[in-house]
């Protein structure tokens, strides 16, 4: 089977190689027994063999002219009475390559044409089959039809084997086409996963340094202040921007770790609601307060991913007040599992000083957080309070099933 198999494949990767081995086969198979046998006219047999076979050499690339040249040799014997030699069968070969490799009206013009010369041949020629001027219709024309049959399904058998070869190739290169989309349609989508990707890692980063960096900030701010005073409380407020640094330090470790193809790292950082607490009590240690509330019971599940997003909602709205709202401010924490599903409202007083509610609706984070909620057919709202303050409020349904 396999030595089948790699003659197979050469055939199909060296056409033109066997074409030209074609010429000299036919030569020598249907020229030389002339030779010995001493045949008359052995020149003439020659000459038509050659001038029959040799164009066989550009049967494939180019089509139309070796189809001519066959059938203008076979024409010119027709015209001149030159009998048909074995080689004559090319017109067979030009036939099957003319369907499979010409034009589509070349293949039909050429099936035609042969059809006509091989009937109008068996007319000429019909003493070579026994038909002389004296024999009898009884006996000659069953012959000749017989004859003109099979000739005939030899023609239009070629002419179908090269359709059908022809139908094949288009098959194939109609599936090799579809490969080829079906991989730049593969290639576009893992460019633009790999953009999402990109995209998801930046507000992760901008999540992670913006909350982290306002924590630290603040807690400095205060450990300042203490430390001439009350020595104590600036230790513990050292302590918690040590421990804000590690845990900002683990994040983005695991995220450059995604960067760098690390299979060791957590391809995402996934906090949950249950880390919201956790959360609060950073925030709260740098002298904001923070109440949280939960509301109602969960009638359906959040989309994977979305208990994250909701986090982030909650971690931005919280980092805004750091930087915005001033230290005497408290902000109130609902989140409230309702019948479509979570809602998340933050409230603050903004009582502070330098508290702006323009300037903490506006920039990376709000944008951030809407396009976090948005991949969830969520909505986000962010607004001043009447009476002062700021609000933060955002919806993200049940998953659908």
């Amino acid at each position: 089977m396999g030595i089948h198999l790699r003659l197979a494949h050469w055939v199909r990767t060296h056409p033109r190689t066997l074409d030209a081995c074609l010429v000299p086969a036919i030569l020598l198979g249907f020229v030389l027994p002339f030779a010995a046998d001493g045949t008359e006219g052995y020149a003439l047999v020659v000459v038509v063999s050659v001038a029959l076979a040799l164009p066989l050499v550009w049967r494939r690339s180019r089509v139309l002219l070796s189809a001519g040249l066959v059938a203008g040799v076979s024409v010119l014997q027709l015209a001149t009475g030159i009998e048909p030699v074995p080689a004559q069968f090319v017109i067979l070969i030009t036939l099957y390559t003319l369907a499979a490799h010409g034009p589509r009206w070349a293949g039909l013009a050429g099936l035609g044409l042969a059809a006509a010369g091989t009937g109008i041949g068996l007319v000429r020629y019909a003493s070579l089959l026994g038909v002389g001027p004296g024999a009898s219709v009884l006996t000659t024309l069953p012959l000749f039809l017989i004859m003109l049959v099979l000739v005939e399904s030899l023609v239009l058998l070629a002419w179908t084997l090269g359709d059908l070869s022809r139908a094949r190739r288009l098959t194939y290169q109609a599936l090799e086409d579809r490969a080829r989309r079906l991989e730049v349609e593969r290639q576009q989508e893992r460019d633009l996963a790999a953009a999402d990707e990109r995209s998801h890692i930046a507000r992760e980063m901008h999540d992670i340094v913006a909350h982290s960096l306002s924590v630290i900030i603040t807690q400095a701010d205060g450990a300042r202040y203490a430390s001439t005073q009350t020595p104590e409380v600036a230790v513990r407020t050292l302590g918690t921007i040590a421990d804000t640094g590690r845990g900002s330090l683990r994040e983005m470790r695991r995220l450059l770790g995604v960067l760098r193809g690390d299979e060791s790292a957590s391809t995402r950082p996934l906090p949950t609601l249950d880390d919201v607490d956790t959360l609060i009590r950073s925030v709260r240690r740098s002298g904001i307060g923070v109440a949280c509330r939960r509301a109602g019971t969960p009638r359906g599940e959040l989309p994977p991913g979305a208990e994250l997003t909701a986090y982030r909602v909650v971690q931005e709205a919280l980092t805004n007040v750091l930087r915005h709202a001033g230290a005497a401010t408290t902000a109130d924490v609902l989140l409230d599992h309702g019948p479509r599903g979570l809602s998340i409202t933050v409230d603050d007083d903004g009582r502070g000083a330098g508290a702006d509610p323009a300037t903490a609706g506006a920039g990376q984070g709000i944008r951030g957080m809407t396009e976090r909620v948005r991949l969830y057919d969520g909505s986000v709202t962010a607004a001043p309070r009447t009476g002062g303050g700021y609000r933060v409020a955002a919806f993200i349904p049940y998953t659908r099933t």
